[in-house]
């Protein structure tokens, strides 16, 4: 009897509400930090990515399938197989002698709990703050979304509870500071981003420099204690209430942003799609071309990259 397909998400979930709105971006040194102190995740990110070669491409570019696993409706399901295929062959020996593979479990478990979290963080400092029941709603989502990757569930703690002492667990026992980590978060001579061409590299320069020191205190301000703690970085109260400040102004500018524009192409055309402005099986939108791998690295099964 073949396996029943996985319910996907719809726009009645917080979920939706939350994940792909472009103030998710604010979220995105976080994601990457906490991700890659992970063990497993960290010594794939050293071995296998190219990311650091290609920041803004593959983080523009990962939105999408990443995305899709949230907001592609019944397509949902095939997109999750999908951003899975491209973690089969990530595996290796770390520099302390230890194995891993990306998808073992816990450790993709461990990707998909920061995309989890990454949506209370959202909606608590930048979209007006949300409640325990909705928290707790949104850890019911997460359950659903993680098993559109048909991976195992035993990974998955069975409650919010749970999951709230399993995240202490992981920040406390189990991260690392390590080498991926402290390149996600080295960002001072990032490059120009692709879609600023028109802006002299001379202006970028100190503009970039400025942007990244924000950014990286702003991401500080994220972190759980340990987590800090772990990493040396220091927060005092004035800190924390300039933190609070800028979370309140920006949701102030986002609500002068019509509904849709709030979000990430895929996101978007999953709402238009809900609400049947598009038909059911158009396209789904895909990445535009400047975000593609380079050349020599789109036929390998690890890189998203669409005939676009």
């Amino acid at each position: 009897m073949p396996a029943r397909t996985p319910e996907p998400l719809g726009p009645d979930s917080l979920t939706w509400k939350y994940f792909g709105d472009w103030r998710g971006l604010l979220i995105a040194l976080w994601a990457g930090s906490m991700q890659n102190m992970h063990p497993g995740l960290g010594a794939g990110v050293e071995q296998h990515s190219r990311f650091f070669e290609e920041r803004w491409q593959r983080l523009f570019r990962s939105l999408y399938p990443i995305g899709g696993v949230v907001y592609d409706g019944p397509r949902a399901h095939r997109t999750a197989l999908e951003v899975r295929g491209y973690h089969d062959r990530i595996k290796g020996v770390d520099a302390r002698g230890r194995r891993y593979h990306a998808l073992d479990p816990g450790t993709f478990y461990w990707a998909h709990a920061t995309f989890f979290v990454s949506t209370i963080l959202i909606a608590d400092h930048f979209m007006g703050g949300i409640g325990e029941a909705e928290k707790r709603r949104l850890f019911d989502e997460h359950v659903q979304w993680w098993r559109m990757y048909d991976m195992t569930m035993r990974p998955v703690p069975d409650s919010w509870e749970d999951f709230q002492r399993y995240w202490k667990h992981m920040c406390a026992g189990v991260l690392e500071d390590n080498k991926a980590t402290r390149d996600v978060l080295d960002i001072a001579r990032i490059a120009k981003p692709p879609f600023l061409p028109w802006l002299p590299d001379a202006l970028w320069r100190p503009l970039g420099t400025l942007i990244a020191k924000n950014f990286v205190w702003l991401t500080i301000g994220l972190y759980d204690r340990e987590v800090r703690d772990l990493l040396g970085f220091r927060w005092s109260e004035r800190d924390a209430r300039r933190h609070r400040r800028a979370g309140k102004l920006i949701n102030a500018l986002f609500e002068l942003v019509p509904h849709d524009r709030r979000y990430h192409p895929r996101a978007r055309a999953g709402w238009r799609r809900a609400r049947g402005e598009v038909a059911p099986d158009a396209p789904v939108v895909e990445t535009p071309p400047r975000n593609l791998p380079p050349l020599p690295e789109r036929g390998k099964p690890e890189h998203y990259a669409p005939n676009v």
